[in-house]
């Protein structure tokens, strides 16, 4: 019986196989008109639109990245122990899902302040608490409680949320 790690690995195989076959058998002329296209068309759609995120933001951001890795990374190396339990297996595997699904609500979170108020913003979510830092020099509270309001409508149960200005 095959075991996960033997089938995860022929299954990236298996992709890789196809798509290295894709690439060797496409033609350039091909390849080069797809680039070219590609070219003339952001050309075509080319606006100049600047964003410049906050550097606080950014710190908090890279922070973050850099915590979640480490701990992927530890979560990873349970996982692929010999020595460890089932249990801790299926606890670490758990605790990855559960990273992997709160950055993308994190994203989705950012995403959705970003339209509704116009504000850039940085959201981390962990267990039932959310904090989020919004880019802007002016510390509304009707914005804040806005904020809390949007971001609670994407939960069913309490959510603890705070929300601190960062100029």
């Amino acid at each position: 019986m095959i075991n996960k790690q033997g089938l995860w690995f022929v299954t990236l195989f298996s992709l890789i196989l196809v798509l290295s076959i894709y690439y060797v058998t496409i033609k350039d002329d091909d390849l080069l008109s797809i680039a070219t296209n590609a070219t003339e068309a952001s050309e075509k759609n080319s606006e100049v639109v600047e964003t410049t995120e906050s550097s606080v933001l950014v710190s908090l951001r890279v922070k973050d990245e850099e915590e979640m890795m480490a701990e992927m990374e530890s979560l990873q190396t349970i996982l692929l122990d010999d020595t460890a339990s089932l249990q801790e297996k299926n606890d670490a595997y758990n605790s990855l899902q559960t990273l992997n699904s709160n950055k993308g609500k994190e994203e989705k979170l950012e995403q959705k302040i970003k339209e509704a108020y116009q504000l850039d913003s940085f959201v981390k979510i962990k267990n039932d608490q959310i904090n989020v830092t919004v880019a802007s020099k002016e510390h509304n509270s009707t914005i804040a409680n806005n904020i809390i309001r949007t971001i609670q409508e994407e939960y069913d149960q309490k959510m603890y949320i705070t929300v601190k200005f960062q100029g």
